[in-house]
Parts: structure tokens; C-alpha cells; sequence
């Protein structure tokens, strides 16, 4: 397994060969970049499980057959999980979970309409919290928590402004937590994110139309890309929706948080970062790998913080 791949791929093998995941029956994967496809086929190499899968995406999600390409790659993975288990999924209850997972994405938005206040209620490590263990828990209960706890913070929100700099957080994987916990200990709000962690994980809904798993692989097609699909849009969509969030949630800078050795990212980066100066917003780049490298990044970050400071002087 070449060491010049990144580190969550490697992670994520190495925790499945070291039994962490044992509890699960399944394994199932979506056609992405090369590095977790070899994490996945090694995976079930040494660390077998009753049922594996690979879901075919085309890199191309801007070519007409790529919405019926997908479409049919959904009604394939539904059939052969209806095989596996002897249980056929019904219309209704697909119906059921995609009310209760597009309730899901409606409360984590709301949360994040939240950050657009002039002394926010949540820190970006809080929000990334509550994005996180919606990944990993039953999603009915999550919505039932992510209402209770809106309910407090709509109550407490307000509140005089405060002068630390609004940043927008770009990332590819980034589940580190301790990462935007050490930026905002420096003085900083992290008040948005566009990465696979955060806000795309939750942007855009399904819309029924008739045909359920039609509307669910729609939304997968039309929802805002990651770079390895986004490489093949002419127009590179990315760009335009980076920059929108960079405006509605009025960031004055952006902290990148590249994985080391991920190729899509690194290819986008000098297009993003040049289109974020050309519209007034500086950036930082730091590189992750397995260990926050504190002392090196805290040097970077603090007079990228300073120079933001001084120009909002």
C-alpha cells in the first residue's frame, strides 16, 4: 500500500484490519478517487465481510447520461441489498427515509443559518460535532437532538458583535476536529465550511417525483461537487458556489486544510485560491496528515490572523 497516499485512506484501512469495525455486516463504497478504492479492495482482502459493494459514479456528473448512469447504479445497489437481506424496499419506505434524512439536512442548514450572526452561537468545532454524529448515529434520533438543541440556540443567539475574523474553512476529508478547535483558539470563528465533512454532506435535498430512487440519485448528481468530479465541468462549479458561501456567511478569510497526497485537491487549489484573492478574501493553506503539526501551524495561522485584523482596522 504505497505510502504516498493520503492519510485517511490509510486510516481507514488500518482501523478496519485492526478489528475497529468489526460490529458491521457490510461494506459499501461509491466509485471516488483511487487511494480509498485500494482501501477498499485491501479491505476486503484481509478484513472480509458478509456483504461488500461497489457503487459506479461517473466522473463526469455534468454529461447528460450521467443522471441515468447514476439512476440505474441506485436501482442496482437497492436491488442487491434487497437480495442480501430478503427484504424488498417498498416505495414507502423509501418514502419514510427520505423525509427523515432530508429533515436531517434542513435542521443541519438551519444550524448553519445560525453562524451568519455577528456573534454566532456556536463555534466551528461545535458545529462540526453535530455534523459529525449525524454520520454515525440513527438519523431519526439526530434530528430529534439537532431540534432540541436549535431550540437553546435560537433562544441564546445575538448578542453584540465581537472583532474576531469570520473564516470559511475548505477541506477535501477532514473529521479532525481538533483542526478547527486549534484555529478558533488562536482568535478566530470559523463560520462556514465547504468540505465532504460539512456542508456538502447536507446541501440540497431529494425531491420526489414519483420515482424514488430517481429523486435520490438526482440529489447526488446535483448537489455541489468535490473537485475529483468537478475537474470534468467546463464551467468548474465549484468556484461560484465557494464563492457564495464566502458572501452570504461574509468571511474574511479561508483556511485550506489540504490532505497530504490528494491529488483532486491539490489540482484545484491554485484556481480556488486565486479566485478567493481576486474577491477580496486572503487565504492559508495547511497541509494535514496524521498529527497536527501545532507549533508549525500556529506560526502561519497567527499572522494570517494579524494581517486579516489589520486590514478590518
Amino acid at each position: 500500500f504505497p505510502t504516498m497516499w493520503c492519510a485517511y485512506c490509510r486510516d481507514c484501512l488500518a482501523q478496519g484490519l485492526q478489528g475497529r469495525y468489526d460490529y458491521l455486516d457490510g461494506l459499501v463504497i461509491a466509485w471516488c478517487c483511487q487511494h480509498i478504492r485500494q482501501s477498499y479492495d485491501s479491505w476486503l482482502r484481509h478484513a472480509p465481510v458478509g456483504f461488500s459493494y461497489e457503487m459506479y459514479i461517473p466522473n463526469s456528473l455534468y454529461r447528460p447520461s450521467a443522471r441515468a448512469c447514476v439512476g440505474a447504479e441506485t436501482r442496482e445497489l437497492a436491488r442487491a441489498v434487497a437480495e442480501w437481506t430478503g427484504r424488498p424496499i417498498s416505495d414507502e419506505s423509501l418514502e419514510r427515509a427520505v423525509e427523515v434524512f432530508n429533515s436531517n439536512r434542513r435542521l443541519l442548514r438551519q444550524l448553519y443559518e445560525l453562524r451568519k450572526a455577528d456573534n454566532p452561537p456556536i463555534t466551528g468545532a461545535q458545529a462540526m460535532d453535530m455534523v459529525l454524529s449525524g454520520m454515525v448515529m440513527d438519523k431519526a434520533e439526530h434530528n430529534k437532538l439537532l431540534a432540541e438543541t436549535l431550540a437553546g440556540l435560537e433562544e441564546a443567539s445575538g448578542g453584540t458583535a465581537d472583532d474576531l475574523p469570520r473564516l470559511l474553512l475548505l477541506a477535501s476529508e477532514c473529521d479532525d476536529r481538533d483542526i478547527v478547535d486549534f484555529v478558533e483558539s488562536i482568535g478566530a470563528r470559523v463560520v462556514v465550511d465547504e468540505h465532504c465533512n460539512g456542508t456538502r454532506y447536507f446541501w440540497g435535498d431529494v425531491n420526489p417525483n414519483g420515482d424514488m430512487l430517481s429523486a435520490i440519485a438526482n440529489r447526488y448528481v446535483d448537489r455541489p461537487p468535490c473537485p475529483h468530479k468537478d475537474v470534468t465541468s467546463p464551467q468548474h462549479l465549484r468556484l461560484d458556489h465557494v464563492l457564495d458561501l464566502a458572501r452570504q456567511w461574509r468571511v474574511q478569510g479561508a483556511v485550506i486544510v489540504q490532505q497530504k497526497f490528494c491529488d483532486p485537491y491539490r489540482y484545484e487549489m491554485p484556481k480556488m485560491e486565486a479566485m478567493l484573492r481576486e474577491n477580496g478574501i486572503p487565504t492559508v493553506m495547511l497541509e494535514a496528515e496524521f498529527t497536527l503539526p501545532a507549533g508549525q501551524f500556529r506560526t502561519r495561522v497567527e499572522a494570517f490572523l494579524e494581517t486579516i485584523q489589520q486590514e478590518m482596522l
